[in-house]
Order: structure tokens, then sequence, then C-alpha cells
């Protein structure tokens, strides 16, 4: 849900002088074993990716605990919340991820496409192989 309210925040069309948003994308979930892929595409400006790509790498360099431990003081805080469009919900994502990828590929030079994939381990299958 959170990838797809960023999508739907973020999407830029790809006109160059476009800074509409435009809630598009392409969003695939997929299995095998116990993880889900949940793989998403869409355009973003290049203010969105100044935005955003800092964060990501943050979250990909903390630990569960440390993504967690921040994530609740943005949370406190109020600073990055989902009405000033500030990206809380990639910390919410990588709450629930044992890993998150990302692309920015130019398209022009004010606009990207944005891809991510998540990998979620199944909580329910891990569940039912205890009993």
């Amino acid at each position: 849900v959170e990838i797809t309210q960023n999508m739907m925040n973020y999407s830029k069309s790809h006109d160059l002088n476009c800074a509409d948003i435009r809630p598009a994308g392409d969003i695939k979930v997929l299995q095998q074993d116990n993880t889900y892929f949940v793989k998403s595409k869409n355009i973003l400006s290049i203010k969105d990716k100044q935005k955003i790509e800092p964060k990501l790498q943050e979250i990909q360099n903390m630990s569960e605990a440390e993504i967690k431990k921040r994530y609740r003081e943005l949370r406190r805080s109020g600073e990055n919340t989902h009405e000033k469009g500030g990206g809380i919900g990639f910390y919410e994502i990588a709450k629930l991820c044992k890993s998150i990828e990302y692309e920015f590929v130019a398209i022009n030079e004010d606009k990207y496409y944005f891809t991510m994939k998540s990998f979620v381990k199944s909580k329910i299958r891990e569940k039912n192989r205890l009993r």
C-alpha cells in the first residue's frame, strides 16, 4: 500500500516541462518460496530524486534495529511526515522488508524512471512451517 501511495504522490509525466503529478506506475508482486518480491516503477522529477535517494541510501546502510529506531524518531518528531512528502514511508517499507533495491534511470535532464524492488519474507509460511 505504501509503495502505491508513493507512486500516486511522486509520479510525473514524460514531458520535460510537466511537473504535474500523474498517479501512474507499474507494480508487480511475485512469490518465490517464502519470499515475496514487490517491484514498482514510475517516473520522478529530479527534485523528487534528490529528496528520495538520500533516504534510500541511508536505509540500505542501516540495520533492522536502526531502521525501526529511525522510523519511531521520525514519527514522534513529525519530521518527514506523509503530508510534507518527506519519505517516511520508505522507512515504513524497510521495516517490513529483508532488503530494498532501487535504481534511477534518466529519461531526460529533469525526469527519471524510479524502480524499487522490496524483498518481503512471508510470516504466514514461516508460522505454518513451524507447526
